[in-house]
């Protein structure tokens, strides 16, 4: 296998961190998503009642 963080390869019966090869590797990704530096794409629900509301550049919210 190989490690989704690093590119690593390795063995499936050497970690107790799959699908990554370490611990470490795991924490990076964990943080990565809390981060929302990766997330899964959003598909408006064209029936959903809510409009999404528009964030325009330098409002501070």
């Amino acid at each position: 296998m190989r490690c989704p963080t690093c590119e690593r390869e390795f063995s499936s019966a050497e970690t107790t961190a799959m699908p990554f090869c370490s611990e470490r590797c795991r924490l990076i990704d964990l943080g990565r998503w809390l981060d929302e530096a990766i997330s899964l794409p959003v598909v408006p629900d064209p029936d959903a009642d809510e409009v999404p509301e528009q964030i325009e550049p330098g409002d501070d919210q």
